[in-house]
């Protein structure tokens, strides 16, 4: 009984040694990232060079500047961040406390060497975080999930979002939902309507339709799709009845 006391004791301390060097080892082997600013360079650097690759081989100029714009949660449409939270599995995302301390580390601890991550609002952090460190090219859990803990220190829940759906590449020079909104609709994303941007959703994480909606792909079933999203919108209370009613009521936009 005592050895195995001593053992126990002898293995946390191992822990509590090894954890941090490994930490501070695979940080040290990242780009910078002790800022928001430090994100915003990296991805406006590969972002930009992205939409630039597109335009070198169009004869037309196209409308939407290449210029990468520090992403802002206030300029998101309500709505489209009501569909993007529910199909996060986070409806409460706004609802509940950033997570922090130890179990932000048990969560990133998990992630890193099981692959799974308890449930809670803070496993949408996780992944959100995960996200950004991918776009920034970062490769391997381990790495990905110590960069995503750097970037939790400085961004709030709301940049978070907002850094998120303004990095989701959809084709060749179509990065973040901007882009895809004048892509799919031919207007700006502040311009869409309810049921516009439940068609958009089709085309974010996790449904990912963004070629479907391109070329309108069964519409049938995706306007079936768009209204079972309304639905569940208005079932959660993230939206009335009556605008998700009459959104559901609307043509499906790709079909116009």
């Amino acid at each position: 009984m005592k050895s195995l006391l001593w053992t126990i004791l002898f293995m946390l301390g191992l822990a509590g040694v090894v954890i941090p060097l490994t930490y501070l080892y695979t940080a040290s082997k990242l780009p910078p990232l002790e800022s928001e600013f430090d994100v915003e360079k990296q991805l406006k650097h590969s972002i930009e060079g992205e939409r630039m690759s597109l335009r070198a081989g169009q004869s037309q100029r196209n409308p939407r500047p290449i210029t990468f714009v520090r992403p802002d949660f206030s300029k998101l449409p309500k709505d489209l961040v009501a569909l993007y939270i529910r199909h996060l599995e986070c409806p409460r995302y706004f609802q509940t406390p950033r997570e922090d301390g130890p179990a932000w580390a048990w969560r990133l601890f998990l992630g890193a060497t099981v692959g799974t991550s308890p449930p809670g609002d803070g496993a949408c952090e996780r992944v959100l975080a995960m996200r950004i460190a991918a776009a920034l090219g970062i490769e391997g859990t381990r790495e990905r999930s110590v960069a995503a803990h750097r970037i939790h220190t400085f961004m709030q829940k709301d940049q978070l979002i907002a850094y998120d759906l303004s990095i989701i590449y959809f084709e060749r020079g179509i990065v973040g939902v901007e882009d895809a909104a004048l892509a799919l609709f031919g207007r700006e994303l502040s311009e869409l309507k309810l049921e516009e941007l439940a068609e958009l959703q089709l085309a974010l994480p996790p449904y990912s339709d963004y070629y479907g909606i391109k070329i309108c792909k069964n519409p049938t079933v995706l306007r079936q799709d768009r209204n079972r999203l309304l639905e569940d919108l208005a079932a959660w209370r993230l939206v009335s009845e009556d605008r998700a009613r009459n959104a559901m009521a609307q043509p499906l936009a790709c079909a116009r």
